[in-house]
């Protein structure tokens, strides 16, 4: 009774008025090409999203609602089947008007200090914000086949995260953690083992960085270009389409 009790006194997020949300679809191909009831799933979830995070311009950029919609649709797709628990832990969306520069140092095993700037488009702060370049996410929906999605990615990274540990295993009931966990390694060595030897990959090399990045690159792939990761990793694909649900058509 009292949890009853909760749920109908907790606030519902406004909805998305009709005109925004049909112009987020008509913009984003990834929307526009889901079932009506995944369609309106995802829009429950913005409209969740606009409620609880703050979305910040930076750098003279200036968003209308419209396009605030688009971002909240967007960074929405992969918790179609997770939910909005994936949404945890975090409370602002920054986006600048492109890529952007983040200073980096790091000591290494002799004590000595390096520096140095990384050109990002994107970025996931653990228990901190997420960071997008507007201009690779109106890329990204320009070519909605082409492999990329930078606000997918960085989502990807908020949902691994939300274990405690980046590893490139999302929160997951423990015997699929553990067949995931070795699909995905097997999968990985692989691809790093191409990569290493130089082979060309049909899936983006950036993903053999760090298991945490082959899984958000390989998360990219099952919305933009989902038959492509079928064909390189049939294993790892169906895991996302277990836990993103299914791709969108093309």
């Amino acid at each position: 009774m009292i949890g009853l009790l909760s749920r109908w006194l907790r606030p519902r997020p406004p909805d998305i008025d009709d005109p925004s949300w049909q112009a987020a679809c008509a913009r984003l191909p990834w929307v526009a090409a889901l079932e009506p009831q995944r369609r309106e799933r995802l829009r429950a979830l913005a409209a969740r999203f606009l409620w609880q995070k703050t979305i910040t311009p930076l750098g003279g950029l200036e968003l209308d609602t419209a396009q605030r919609v688009l971002l909240a649709a967007l960074c929405c797709l992969p918790l179609l089947e997770f939910g909005a628990a994936g949404l945890r832990g975090w409370s602002q969306l920054l986006i600048y008007p492109d890529a952007f520069r983040v200073r980096r140092s790091h000591v290494d095993a002799a004590g000595v200090l390096h520096e140095w700037d990384d050109e990002l488009i994107g970025e996931a702060w653990d228990q901190g914000p997420l960071i997008l370049s507007w201009a690779d996410v109106q890329a990204d929906i320009a070519e909605p086949d082409a492999g990329f999605c930078v606000a997918v990615h960085e989502m990807a990274h908020k949902l691994d995260a939300l274990d405690g540990e980046l590893d490139g295993t999302p929160p997951l009931p423990s015997r699929w953690q553990r067949e995931w966990a070795r699909d995905f390694q097997r999968a990985y060595d692989r691809f790093c083992a191409d990569v290493d030897a130089g082979r060309e990959t049909t899936i983006d090399p950036y993903a053999a960085e760090a298991p945490e990045e082959f899984f958000a690159v390989a998360s990219e792939y099952h919305f933009s270009a989902p038959a492509l990761l079928a064909e390189a990793m049939p294993a790892v694909a169906a895991h996302l389409a277990r836990f993103y649900g299914p791709s969108p058509p093309s």
